[in-house]
């Protein structure tokens, strides 16, 4: 990502309706099996530090961790007072071996470049974590839907849920739940990225910057989308079979969930 994106990306953390609305959804997976969790979390990409002010939430700040290999990512964490923090790799955790209670790791496995570097990462998560602790992984969903938008992000693969499940599993994981999620405005946004972008009707470019003024008023019903599909969410017997994104709950086996 350019020194841009982080800027864009600082500045929509709050408000803009696809940050709060996925996180109402990962509330809403995450709340019945957080509740009275004590230990440490560590939040591997990131970014500017949006998800480590959301998991204060579960966790006492003093005891949230991000890392990000990203120096803008970092210096913007730092302007918004987070001081746990570290420059690295996913695929090489500078952390010792089974030290934290929950891992989350959003929408960061799709942009790691090199072959196999997901699963590199997905073991270095499973290493960090300690026996009976948590790992909340969220990626991009469906090859099918690249476009400019991943090429502005540098974004390496996409995944079908499918796949998100077989590749935590073999890396030791088991699986608690797995979704999709962003189902109803996913013909919005095909539209959006394979149609008008190539045309150049829109904006060729990342997504992730603000609505043009003149749509400005969809941030709202977007996020009420999103609202409504956590409200689903909560009961823990739905899952949605289509979506932007894919998401696995997984847990390490050996000690208490």
């Amino acid at each position: 990502m350019r020194t841009e994106d982080f800027e864009y990306l600082n500045n929509l953390e709050e408000g803009f309706w696809w940050f709060t609305g996925m996180r109402e959804i990962s509330a809403s997976l995450l709340d019945p099996l957080l509740s009275g969790r004590e230990g440490l979390a560590l939040d591997i990409g990131c970014g500017t530090g949006g998800n480590l002010k959301w998991l204060a939430r579960y966790f006492d700040g003093s005891k949230i961790v991000g890392v990000d290999i990203a120096p803008d990512a970092l210096e913007f964490c730092r302007i918004n007072n987070h001081r746990l923090l570290a420059q690295a790799s996913a695929t090489a955790l500078p952390f010792a071996a089974e030290l934290f209670d929950l891992v989350t790791s959003f929408d960061v496995l799709v942009q790691i470049p090199g072959e196999d570097s997901d699963r590199q990462a997905m073991r270095e998560m499973y290493r960090v974590l300690r026996p009976g602790g948590l790992a909340f992984v969220r990626v991009a969903a469906y090859q099918w839907m690249r476009s400019s938008h991943d090429r502005a992000l540098s974004t390496q693969r996409r995944y079908q849920l499918a796949e998100l499940e077989s590749k935590l599993e073999t890396s030791g994981f088991t699986i608690l739940r797995s979704t999709y999620a962003n189902c109803i405005l996913l013909p919005v946004v095909a539209l959006h990225r394979l149609l008008l972008k190539p045309l150049g009707l829109v904006d060729r470019g990342s997504d992730a910057k603000p609505l043009p003024p003149y749509l400005a008023w969809l941030n709202r019903p977007f996020a009420s989308t999103l609202e409504w599909e956590a409200r689903r969410l909560r009961a823990p017997q739905v899952k949605l079979h289509a979506g932007l994104s894919a998401i696995c709950i997984v847990t390490k086996p050996g000690g208490q969930v």
